[in-house]
C-alpha cells in the first residue's frame, strides 16, 4: 500500500462516519427532489381535474377496460376480474392496518422500535391526509360504469393508492437498513412502488376511480411517505436514522 494510499484511508473525509454523514446529506436532497416532484404533478393534476380537463382522458380509459358492447362488462375473462378485485384489497384499510399492527409488533420484538414507530405514524397520518384531501375536493365518483366494489366517500383522490403509496413505500424505507446490496435495495422500493400501482390500477378497472384520481393518489402517497421519512431522519441528527437511504458502516 502506497503512502498516498494510507493518506486517503486516514483523511477525515473518508472515514466510515464521514462517509455515512455524506450518504445522509445525500439522501435528504433526494428525498426533497422526490416530495417535490410529486407535490408539482399533484397539484396539477387537482387544477386539470377542477377545470374539467381530465374528462377526456378519463372517459377514454374507463372504457377501454370495459367491453365497448356492454360498459358493465369489465375487459378480461372472470378470472381476471377476481384477480383485480383481490389485488384492490391490498389497498384497502383492513388489510393495510392488519398489516401494519403485525409489523409494528415485530420490529418492536427486534429492537426496532424507531422502525415501527415510524411505519405506524406514517402511516396513520398519511391516512388523514388522504381523508382530507377527499373531503377538500369533494368529486364524484365515476358515473360512466357500474361499480364493482363498494365506495362510500368521494373520489379525489384515490385513498386506496394515496395510503398503499404510503404504506408500502414507507415499508420499503424501513427495510432499506438492513439491506446493504445496492441491487436489492432497489429491487425492495421497486416492489412496494408496484404494488400500490397495482392497487390503483384495480381501482380504475372496478370502475370506483377515474384514472386521474389514482394518479393524483400515488403522488400525494409517495411526497407524504418520502416527507416522514426525510421528518425521521432530521430529528435525529446525532445518530443514524431510523430509515436510512444508505447502508449501515458498523461491521465493516
Amino acid at each position: 500500500m502506497t503512502t498516498s494510499d494510507l493518506l486517503l484511508q486516514s483523511s477525515p473525509a473518508n472515514t466510515p462516519a464521514a462517509r455515512a454523514a455524506s450518504g445522509r446529506r445525500g439522501g435528504r436532497w433526494w428525498a426533497v427532489f422526490v416530495i417535490i416532484g410529486c407535490m408539482t404533478v399533484f397539484a396539477l393534476v387537482a387544477v386539470a381535474v377542477s377545470q374539467g380537463w381530465t374528462a377526456a382522458f378519463d372517459e377514454a380509459i374507463v372504457r377501454a377496460l370495459r367491453s365497448p358492447a356492454d360498459l358493465a362488462d369489465p375487459w378480461g375473462p372472470p378470472w381476471f376480474e377476481d384477480i383485480m378485485f383481490d389485488y384492490t384489497v391490498l389497498g384497502g384499510y383492513t388489510f393495510l392496518v392488519t398489516l401494519a399492527v403485525v409489523l409494528a409488533v415485530g420490529l418492536a420484538a427486534v429492537g426496532q422500535g424507531a422502525a415501527a414507530l415510524f411505519f405506524a405514524l406514517t402511516l396513520t397520518s398519511g391516512t388523514a391526509v388522504a381523508q382530507l384531501a377527499k373531503a377538500a375536493f369533494d368529486r364524484a365518483r365515476p358515473d360512466l360504469v357500474d361499480h364493482l366494489d363498494r365506495t362510500m366517500t368521494s373520489s379525489f383522490p384515490s385513498a386506496h393508492a394515496t395510503v398503499s403509496m404510503v404504506a408500502y413505500l414507507a415499508l420499503a424505507l424501513a427495510l432499506l437498513r438492513a439491506v446493504e446490496r445496492p441491487a436489492f435495495r432497489v429491487y425492495i422500493v421497486a416492489t412496494g412502488l408496484a404494488l400500490s400501482l397495482i392497487v390503483g390500477i384495480s381501482r380504475v378497472y372496478l370502475g370506483v376511480h377515474w384514472p386521474s384520481d389514482v394518479l393524483a393518489g400515488w403522488c400525494l402517497g409517495a411526497a407524504w411517505a418520502v416527507l416522514c421519512w426525510l421528518m425521521a431522519d432530521l430529528l435525529r441528527p446525532g445518530e443514524a436514522a431510523p430509515i436510512s437511504l444508505q447502508p449501515e458502516e458498523a461491521g465493516r
